[in-house]
């Protein structure tokens, strides 16, 4: 009888540490975002992870590639180009990259600056 009682008390202590709330920072990401911290999706969250990481690598490098000619475009010609086209015409670059999928990117001719905006956005 104690037997039964105490592998009932285990049961009970064992049971009470499931559910409940989940403790503060609990299944969230380095970016914040929740993620399902179930192991059996663990490979797929990982992969998911990776190929984001490497979309906005190549969103910076993208930038940093275009920006540095704009600079260097100033430089040998004295001025900014009128548009990004005109980067791949005088030879600056090989060719414009392409923007993320519902993006484009955004020339202002008048500062030189570069970003990326939704397909939408207003020039």
């Amino acid at each position: 009888m104690k037997r039964a009682i105490g592998t009932l008390g285990v049961a009970v202590l064992v049971g009470a540490g499931c559910g409940g709330e989940p403790k503060e920072g609990a299944g969230e990401g380095a970016s914040g975002g929740t993620k399902s911290g179930n192991p059996l999706t663990a490979p797929v969250d990982y992969l998911g992870a990776v190929g984001q990481a490497q979309r906005q690598a190549a969103q910076v490098v993208d930038l940093s590639n275009l920006q540095h000619a704009i600079r260097t475009f100033e430089a040998g010609e004295g001025r900014r180009p009128g548009r990004l086209e005109e980067l791949v015409e005088e030879g600056y670059l090989p060719r414009l990259p392409a923007a993320p999928a519902g993006q484009r990117f955004q020339y202002d001719p008048r500062t030189g600056s570069v970003g990326l905006v939704a397909q939408g956005g207003t020039p």
